[in-house]
């Protein structure tokens, strides 16, 4: 699934993983990345706590990041951030003020612009959150909180109960649009402000 949606997925660290379940994926990012870390990152990394953070990223005063994170060359964290839960962010990736991503991965060049919230999600390359825009994780109205997404006429059942979204590379979501717990958005794909994407088949 994950190839049709991140051509560099297939050549990124988590390259092994690349035919499982992107849900799978996200639920064991605080595994992955702890082995990531403790199989040292070189020199380049400064590593305190379980965070890694290139030494030509910069992560302003004010943000907070929890450690397993992978802050690599080039990245932006600005102040108000919170990065937690297993958090992996490739080259040149921006998590602008105020938004906060929990155990999820970003692709190269990825931007949250400000006030975003991603939740237990994989972000391709050049994919871009205009502020405001959140793409949740669980959902709470509902007494069976099992996400289930509606895709090709199927249904698959994720089984659990945390994930948000696959948002393919170049992917653009307008301020204040809402991505529904488990969507599955291609490459390219475009999200007008206000919007929202909801592909469960109880939407």
């Amino acid at each position: 699934m994950l190839r049709l949606f991140i051509a560099g997925f297939a050549f990124s660290p988590f390259r092994a993983r690349v035919d499982e379940m992107p849900w799978a994926i996200t639920q064991a990012l605080p595994d992955l990345l702890a082995t990531m870390l403790a199989g040292g990152l070189g020199s380049t990394y400064a590593i305190n706590e379980g965070v890694a953070i290139h030494r030509d990223a910069i992560v302003e005063t004010g943000a907070v990041v929890k450690g397993p994170a992978i802050v690599a060359s080039g990245c932006y964290v600005a102040a108000g951030a919170y990065l937690r839960g297993g958090v992996w962010l490739d080259e040149g990736c921006t998590i602008g003020p105020g938004s906060e991503v929990k155990s999820s991965l970003l692709f190269a060049g990825s931007r949250l612009a400000h006030l975003n919230f991603v939740g237990d999600s994989i972000l391709g390359a050049d994919v871009n959150c205009e502020a405001g825009a959140v793409i949740a994780n669980f959902r709470n109205e509902r007494k069976d909180r099992r996400i289930r997404i509606l895709q090709d006429g199927e249904v698959i059942d994720t089984g659990v109960e945390r994930f948000g979204a696959v948002l393919g590379d170049g992917a653009r979501i307008g301020a204040n649009a809402v991505i529904a717990p488990g969507a599955l958005l291609a490459p390219s794909q475009v999200v007008p402000r206000l919007g929202l994407v909801d592909q469960s088949p109880e939407a």
